[in-house]
């Protein structure tokens, strides 16, 4: 027996979830929706109970997803394992350009904030059962989407119904979404040979609320400010790219050598670096779908864009998508208008085919512009940097563009 659902979301991760948070405020209460997850959830708690790890992942939230979390209600709970981002130190190694990112310069209380992935994660679960709005299915998978005249048929493992007729689809599990190449919907991939090396670092000295992203002739590395741990009071989240050799060989050797290879590139901004946690590395590729609305289907998050990590833009952009989302769906939902309808999602696209242009175009070209080994263009790169600190307007749509700022006031 088939059952219906208005909205049927594919990946209850954190983009997932988030999206499922929107819609269940933002559509009338007989909107059914229904949240899918292969992976088992933890079960519920009456509040969320959380210690910063040493080890832990953890994400830049722009200033544009404070601004999201703040409208669905969820950033005083968030607020609690946050670390503020006060200030952002740009640099690129062996020339003489810098700048120094101030939030106070624009009246704000952070550029933007590092969090957790499992405190993020448990927030966003424990608002989504709290909310009481949406249907989750967990742990469940959905195995086959057919398309049919009123929205797409869904054949799910795991779980009862196992077959549900949805008006609209949302496939949000993963940048190798299996659901998205089951849908016959193609992407783009452009293979950086470079890999990102990510681990936490304790260092001697405190960073203050300071993120650091210094370009180097191997590619950016990053240091984002975190919580101390009980293992470590100073502490911050590592994202180093690198040729795909240098990766495997640091990820083998010793903590010494990690930590004295790593000083040599970053410095003694933060004095010596003192730990280094468990440290992972993967391959970096530009992700692109272009076709991501069909009558019935969204492909959202990373199944629809998975960037490069330079400036953390992909989880932000992925949430402007879902505020995007919400804001066309509403009112077309509320005039009568089926959410599976082509013409409402092609109005989504449109929304934001520019904010994930600029995007997209962003992350893809700030590396291969400082790894260029061309002197004249490195000169060209170092007085642009040192001129965002004398020239104001320059330096304020900077900061705008890398907050998510322009798409927000869309």
């Amino acid at each position: 027996m088939t059952e219906q659902r208005d909205i049927v979301i594919a990946g209850g991760g954190m983009v997932g979830i988030s999206l499922a948070l929107e819609l269940g405020r933002l559509l009338p209460a007989t909107t059914s929706i229904t949240l899918v997850e292969g992976f088992a959830l933890p079960p519920a708690s009456s509040t969320p109970d959380y210690h910063p790890s040493f080890d832990a992942r953890s994400t830049a939230l722009s200033y544009s997803s404070q601004l999201i979390y703040q409208d669905m209600g969820l950033w005083p709970a968030l607020q609690r394992w946050l670390c503020p981002i006060a200030t952002i130190h740009v640099s690129s190694r062996g020339h003489f350009g810098s700048t120094l990112l101030r939030a106070r310069d624009y009246g704000w209380q952070a550029l933007g904030h590092v969090v957790e992935n499992p405190w993020l994660g448990q927030t966003l679960l424990h608002a989504l059962r709290g909310q009481g709005r949406v249907e989750l299915l967990n742990p469940a998978t959905v195995v086959a989407a057919t398309a049919c005249a009123d929205g797409v048929d869904l054949v799910l493992e795991g779980a009862a119904p196992a077959h549900l007729r949805s008006a609209l689809l949302v496939v949000a599990d993963g940048a190798d979404s299996g659901l998205r190449q089951r849908l016959g919907v193609s992407s783009s991939e452009k293979p950086y040979r470079q890999h990102a090396l990510i681990c936490n670092i304790a260092t001697a000295q405190p960073h203050n609320g300071c993120a650091f992203e210094r370009f180097t002739d191997e590619g950016p590395l990053a240091l984002l400010p975190l919580l101390p741990a009980a293992a470590a009071r100073n502490r911050s989240a590592l994202v180093w790219t690198l040729p795909p050799e240098r990766a495997e060989s640091l990820l083998a050797g010793t903590d010494e050598a990690f930590l004295g290879a790593l000083q040599q590139r970053f410095g003694y901004r933060l004095g010596r670096l003192l730990q280094a946690g468990a440290r992972q590395a993967y391959p970096l590729s530009l992700r692109h779908c272009e076709e991501q609305v069909r009558a019935g289907v969204v492909i959202m998050g990373n199944a629809a864009h998975a960037l490069h990590p330079v400036a953390g833009q992909g989880f932000n952009l992925a949430l402007r998508d879902i505020a995007a989302l919400g804001r066309v769906l509403a009112p077309a939902v509320a005039a009568g208008e089926s959410p599976g309808s082509l013409a409402v999602l092609q109005r989504y696209r449109e929304r934001q085919r520019q904010d994930q242009l600029r995007t997209i175009q962003f992350s893809d070209r700030l590396p291969a512009l400082f790894m260029h080994a061309d002197p004249m263009l490195a000169l060209a790169r170092d007085l642009a940097l040192s001129g965002l600190d004398w020239v104001a307007p320059l330096k304020r749509a900077f900061v705008e563009h890398a907050a998510g700022l322009e798409a927000t006031r869309g």
